[in-house]
């Protein structure tokens, strides 16, 4: 007996290396083929439910995506919603492990196979994963049932909490799976899957350490899991190939053999300095495949290709480096659902590409996430172009105690673990408020766990006075600093329609028209494109002003709210938030193009541009305003050739021409350096009388698949004889669709917006409409038709896409190239210092002199005040040596609304007296450079108080501590106060 035990046990041991070497790990796309059902349905979690009626469905698809655009936000369907999918696997699973992985649903789901509960996950924002192995059945057909509750209200099961997140202003709630779905089969040893949720796993982590760029060297380092679900130890080798972009091999190498044990979870590492490297940058999206694999006896047992990208960067000082060069952030607060009138967040990949990669097109270089982390499928997208990304786990607008803190600290770790080996990703975001110094110790705690190599910083808005975050930045306001980089975090909340060019032609829309929001004025909230365009200029003045080169205090930038218009929180007519540079379908407004001029560059403007606001087709009765966004240091408009003067120059790169008088013709403004040499131009020309509709097909690289997901974008122009767009046309365009496809519509100002109509306008002589294949491959075909113009039409024939068994072996986002517009990182400093500092060596004052350095201290949370009388209202700095100061910049508490009289001596001498501007934070005062090593600040009366900016808003608590008084309860009450947060005494260069 005990002999027969020894020989079946020797006969197991040798049918191991077998079974280990029969197949590699299979990765199935499991989004075909499932069934939805809107409403609570009893019983159908059962294998035996009938489900012969439901809709059939190609994931990603929220049950309620006809709502995007078409309603408020706050009326978007919450209710329950079952989706159901019945499927095979394939005879080489039998024995194997099989693992399903969500890239998340919304907001709580129940999860059931063959009948059997398998689990729950209700963050509603991250991806998780179930092991299927113990449920499933390998010989026959499996059914798995997904109940799904997206209530607004939701709350955890186990706790009775609701979620921070999950709020009606900012998270659209795309209910159901509005995300892909994944299969996966793995041998018994396995690299496990970078799911923490439910399977407790972390997957494979790549990073690089000792980077050398000028050398183009790095020690590429790889970890995996690794769990053995044998019941006999294996020697395990570990082996890591590293392939380049265009899948040339660079390099092989591993580690010493590991013996892992039954039922144990081991890492396993490997590490070689590699050298010709390429790395990513901001529009150079260069990545690599990394395979790492387990080998047992000679055998290749689990094979798992990362695609990632090397890259260094560094935070300190106030500045942000990527690759040995500081970049100052340009770009965007964006809504993590990303949407699309239509579909909402549940786009294919190449869209996922064309909506990002239009950053690069106008110079922008990163997206600020805001509130929850993004769908993989944007992360993975911001990879390939080349864009930047701050991502956050999960906030509303405060910080959080108890188990809301504790649901914000899971949803953290679970976004770093999934999304570690992403080279976009440069920060993580603690919160999309300030977070108390223990909580962001304890987010730096899960950083250095889970991601400690990233070169990623960590740190929360606003955290102006916590020296352990690693950036920081208000969301409305400007911040300076010398320590840890301060990037506004949202700025310029005003909003246009795209449909209104101005108030001299079609449809005449009056500046700031519209609705009161909240009982107040919101003329900011309906500007017309002009207006919108030039507040887009002013605002980034601000930033511009303060970039790297211009003192040891300096701002990184700021992400402008928001890339495209959203369906979330908006403030003016529409029901709809028009903040964007682009309306909901991409289509760029003109303050895409004032960005594209001002933002060429690193951080000093690195080519020259030249861009018109506006159109030219008006009547001869009309003289306007002509508005001009330039790099330039002056600008010349000319009108049929004729020169109309100069430009005055504000904020830097705007132009503006008073009173031009409207002829039929060419519109050219050139701009001029300094010593007139001319650095570029840009002309518009009046068009002609609509003619025709031109169509232009948008979709993938390789055309439109059968897959029931993918999307084609048709574009409609109205054209004149001469193939121009007509800027002024808004007819009505009736569409007619043939062959296997479905009709998702466009976008145009109505109550509902249009949404899914099959007959909408144009809106300055555009629009785009979106057209959904289906499962059967075949020819397309959508005419387009508006009365008195040449119809047009355009057909493509989808592609067929093979499923088996509800299996698919098609991955869409496979297919997508990088880009490399800008080209590998430059060597050459990105600014040249128009500035240095004059440092403070100390200072007395009136009054108060214990808290005097409070106002030279390099934090924005902290001042010096007088006790309001006129006698002590002054400060005189000692500095740290003579120099011509002729800039003071100065943050003045209550910079919005107050308006403080002010007198600055150095020495004796008067040098600037007048009254201090209103802002969103720093003013400049350009005084009579003098040499000196001392120089008062002093107030010569009482301060004025109006609020400059009254119509920026924002969603939060008026408390105490705010240095902008105007949400602090008293703090119009002046007196004779003087307060100041932070001042700087600089000189120019060059004068």
């Amino acid at each position: 007996m005990e002999k027969q035990k020894v020989m079946k046990w020797l006969l197991f041991l040798l049918l191991i290396p077998a079974a280990l070497g029969a197949n590699n790990r299979e990765k199935y796309n499991f989004n075909p083929q499932w069934l939805l059902h809107v409403g609570d349905v009893q019983g159908a979690e059962k294998s035996s439910f009938s489900d012969k009626k439901w809709k059939q469905v190609t994931l990603p698809h929220a049950f309620n995506e006809d709502e995007a655009f078409k309603v408020n936000i706050k009326y978007m369907t919450d209710t329950i919603a079952w989706y159901r999918k019945h499927f095979k696997l394939p005879k080489s699973a039998k024995g194997k492990k099989v693992f399903i992985e969500f890239e998340g649903v919304r907001q709580g789901a129940e999860f059931y196979l063959n009948g059997k509960h398998i689990g729950r996950h209700e963050n509603g924002v991250m991806a998780f994963g179930f092991d299927l192995t113990p449920y499933i059945n390998y010989d026959g057909e499996n059914v798995i049932a997904v109940r799904t509750d997206n209530d607004w209200l939701y709350k955890e099961k186990a706790t009775g909490s609701r979620f921070q997140w999950s709020d009606i202003n900012f998270n659209a709630n795309y209910g159901g799976i509005p995300k892909n779905v994944w299969l996966h089969i793995t041998d018994k040893l396995y690299q496990t899957l970078p799911l923490y949720s439910n399977l407790q796993t972390t997957g494979v982590y790549i990073y690089a350490t000792d980077i050398r760029t000028k050398t183009r060297k790095a020690i590429i380092n790889a970890e995996s899991e690794v769990r053995n679900e044998y019941d006999t130890p294996l020697n395990v080798n570990y082996e890591v190939s590293v392939y380049d972009y265009d899948g040339r091999l660079v390099s092989t190498f591993g580690s010493e053999s590991i013996q892992v044990n039954p039922k144990e979870t081991v890492t396993v590492k490997a590490a070689r300095e590699l050298e010709n490297l390429h790395f990513w940058s901001w529009g150079y999206g260069y990545l690599y495949d990394v395979k790492t694999k387990l080998i047992v006896d000679n055998k290749v047992v689990d094979e798992v290709v990362t695609r990632t990208g090397f890259r260094k960067t560094s935070f300190g000082n106030g500045k942000i480096w990527l690759n040995d060069r500081v970049i100052q952030m340009k770009g965007y607060a964006q809504r993590s659902s990303n949407e699309w009138p239509g579909v909402g967040m549940s786009v294919p990949p190449w869209m996922s590409d064309y909506s990002n990669g239009l950053m690069l097109e106008h110079n922008a270089n990163f997206y600020r996430w805001m509130h929850v982390t993004p769908w993989k499928q944007d992360i993975e997208s911001c990879d390939r172009v080349g864009v930047i990304q701050v991502m956050p786990a999960g906030d509303a607008e405060k910080d959080a105690v108890g188990r809301w803190w504790g649901q914000r600290v899971e949803l953290m770790r679970d976004a770093i673990i999934y999304n570690r080996n992403s080279p976009s990703i440069l920060f993580y975001e603690s919160g999309n408020e300030s977070i108390s110094r223990e909580h962001m110790l304890e987010m730096i705690a899960i950083r250095d766990k889970y991601d400690p190599y990233g070169g990623r910083a960590i740190g929360s808005r606003e955290m102006l006075d916590i020296r352990e975050a690693e950036y920081g930045g208000e969301m409305l306001y400007i911040n300076k600093s010398s320590h840890h980089p301060m990037f506004a975090t949202e700025y310029c909340r005003d909003e246009g329609l795209r449909k209104n060019w101005d108030e001299y032609s079609y449809p005449f829309h009056k500046q700031g028209a519209g609705p009161l929001h909240k009982g107040q004025d919101a003329s900011a909230y309906n500007h017309n494109q002009d207006m919108l365009a030039i507040e887009f200029i002013r605002r980034w003045y601000d930033y511009w002003r303060e970039r790297p080169g211009t003192g040891d205090r300096v701002s990184s930038g700021g992400a402008k709210i928001v890339f495209s218009d959203t369906q979330t929180y908006g403030r003016g007519a529409e029901n709809y938030r028009r903040s964007g540079v682009v309306d909901p379908l991409r289509i760029p407004k003109d303050g895409f193009f004032a960005h594209k001029v001002m933002w060429d560059g690193w951080v000093d403007v690195e080519k020259e541009h030249t861009y018109i606001i506006g159109h030219w087709n008006y009547t001869s009765d009309v003289v306007k305003p002509v508005y001009v966004v330039s790099s330039g240091s002056k600008v010349e408009l000319f009108v049929n050739g004729k020169s109309k003067g100069f430009g005055k120059q504000e904020y830097r790169f705007l132009f503006t021409f008073d009173a031009i008088q409207w002829e039929k013709g060419v519109i050219e403004a050139v701009s001029y350096d300094d010593d007139n040499k001319e650095l570029s131009r840009y002309s518009i020309k009046t068009v002609g009388e609509p003619e025709r509709l031109k169509l232009t097909l948008m979709h993938g690289p390789k055309g439109v698949y059968a897959d029931g997901a993918d999307l084609a974008m048709l574009q409609v122009e109205v054209v004149d004889r001469n193939g121009d767009r007509c800027p002024l046309a808004n007819n009505m365009v009736k569409f007619d669709l043939k062959g296997p496809a479905e009709w998702r519509g466009g976008i145009a100002q109505a109550d509902d917006n249009y949404v899914l109509a099959k007959e909408l306008p144009v809106e300055c002589g555009i629009t785009r409409v979106l057209i959904r294949s289906t499962d059967k491959a075949g020819k397309v075909t959508v005419k387009a038709e508006t009365a008195g113009l040449q119809s047009n039409e355009v057909s493509f024939t989808t592609i067929p896409v093979e499923v088996k068994d509800g299996l698919s072996k098609f991955f869409p986002g496979s297919q997508l190239s990088s880009r490399f517009d800008r080209g590998e990182t430059p060597s050459t400093p990105s600014y040249k210092d128009s500035k240095i500092s004059v440092r403070v060596k100390s200072a007395v004052a009136g009054t108060n002199n214990e808290t005097v350095a409070n106002s030279y201290d390099d934090n924005e949370l902290s001042e010096w005040r007088n006790d309001g009388k006129l006698s002590t209202a002054w400060i005189t700095y000692q500095l740290e040596r003579r120099a011509e100061v002729d800039d003071i910049c100065i943050k003045l508490t209550g910079w919005r609304r107050r308006s403080y009289p002010l007198e600055i001596f150095a020495g004796d001498e008067l040098i600037w007296s007048g009254e201090s501007e209103k802002s969103l934070g720093y003013i400049h005062l350009s005084v009579k450079p003098v040499k000196t090593d001392k120089i008062t600040i002093r107030l010569k009366g009482a301060a004025q108080e109006s609020d400059g900016f009254g119509q920026i808003i924002e969603v939060v608590e008026p408390h105490a501590g705010d240095m902008d008084l105007l949400r602090v309860k008293g703090g119009e009450k002046t007196n004779k106060e003087l307060r100041i947060i932070e001042i700087d005494f600089l000189e120019t260069l060059q004068r």
